[in-house]
This record gives C-alpha cells, sequence and structure tokens, in this order.
C-alpha cells in the first residue's frame, strides 16, 4: 500500500488508491433513464457502518480537440440542472458496455463537431463529485484534425439542435477559466491540462489506453 510519506528518497507520494470498503446493504432509491440514486450501508472498520446515498453513473469521457493552431474546440449547449448556456468541450457517456472509452471518444467527437483525430492521448481523469456520485471522467487529447464526411455525419437532437462551435486559442481558453468565465468541470480541467502538459513540452501525456481504475465498473 503506496502511503504519503513512503517515497525512498524522502518525499511525499500523492497517489490516490481505489480500496472499496464492504458495503452490507444496498437498496435503489431511484432508478433513472441514464443514473440511479442508491444507499449503501458501508463497513469503514473502525469507524463503524456508515449511510451513504449517492448517484451511480456509467461514467464518461471528454475531449480538448486541438488544431494545428493551438485553438480548442469549445461548444455551447443548454444544462438545464444548472440553468444555463454552457461552453464545454465535447464529451459523452460510457453507455456502451465493454467500450474502450478512446473509442466512445472518437464517437462523441464525430457526433458532436463532426471531427475526425488522427492521434489521441489522456491529458486526465477526475471524479466529479466524490461525495455525492460514482461519475469518473476522462479527458483525452486529440490532434491531427480531420472533418466526418457529410454523408456520415450525425443528426443532432434535444439540447444539441443549433449547439454553437467555437475555436478559441488555448491562452484565451486558460484565461477564461481563471476568470471565472468557463465553468464545465471538464473544459475547466481539460484546458489546464492540456496547457500545463504543453508547458512540459507534452511530456505528461499517456497512451489512448492507459489503465483508468477508477472508472466504474472497472
Amino acid at each position: 500500500m503506496t502511503t504519503p510519506a513512503d517515497a525512498s528518497d524522502g518525499r511525499v507520494t500523492l497517489v490516490d488508491e481505489v480500496d472499496p470498503r464492504p458495503v452490507l446493504r444496498r437498496e435503489v432509491l431511484v432508478r433513472g433513464r441514464i443514473i440511479d440514486v442508491v444507499r449503501d450501508e458501508v463497513d469503514l472498520g473502525d469507524a463503524g457502518v456508515v449511510s451513504r446515498e449517492y448517484v451511480e453513473h456509467p461514467g464518461a469521457v471528454a475531449i480538448v480537440a486541438l488544431d494545428e493552431q493551438e485553438r480548442v474546440l469549445l461548444l455551447r449547449q443548454y444544462r438545464h440542472p444548472v440553468r444555463s448556456f454552457l461552453w464545454e468541450v465535447p464529451a459523452g457517456l460510457l453507455d456502451v458496455e465493454g467500450e474502450p472509452a478512446v473509442v466512445a471518444a472518437a464517437r462523441e467527437l464525430g457526433e458532436e463537431a463532426d471531427l475526425t483525430a488522427e492521434s489521441w492521448s489522456v491529458l486526465a481523469d477526475y471524479s466529479t463529485t466524490p461525495g455525492s456520485s460514482d461519475e469518473a471522467v476522462r479527458v483525452f487529447l486529440a490532434r491531427g484534425l480531420g472533418a466526418v464526411a457529410d454523408a456520415d455525419r450525425h443528426v443532432r437532437t434535444g439540447e444539441e439542435v443549433g449547439m454553437e462551435l467555437r475555436w478559441v486559442p488555448l491562452d484565451e481558453a486558460v484565461a477564461r477559466v481563471l476568470d471565472g468565465s468557463l465553468h464545465n468541470p471538464s473544459a475547466v480541467v481539460g484546458v489546464l491540462a492540456a496547457a500545463a502538459s504543453r508547458a512540459g513540452g507534452w511530456a505528461s501525456l499517456r497512451p489512448a489506453d492507459a489503465p483508468w481504475p477508477s472508472r466504474p465498473g472497472a
């Protein structure tokens, strides 16, 4: 087990650890089309048994599509729970059982932005709201962009109808995150991760199939 003080050179080691506690009882409170709300009784050992209610989520992918001019693609979409139009990066659910995350990301990039990509890398992984949901998101960097053929383009419905697309210089997107103009979590994480990775010569990028132990069902 890795602990914060066990590095051989004395440095602090920071690694999140997937280590589920025993669930003694589970109850589905709400069964939804995409998500469920559940209540677990969890054995925390010395801390006793606690009851926790949370959202079960299939997980999601998000894509920072970066063109040759280092512009990132942002989409403007209505999000009813927050009653707002948000600028976001392309994203979608992991709702096809057994589908690799990068395959889902490529599909979402095509459906939402009419784009393909030759190069895929992992920028960042994060848990959206770990106190109330098990949702995990993997953020990819997509480069070598091309257009989906007209005959193969996805017909958008719902909130995606009339969705505005805009190419924004990465540095401007970073500024908009830091001044509080952008709030979508995948856009915030993706934009800042892309800027940080670029500053390090992209050395932090991981392979598109890098292990993802926090993915729901992993």
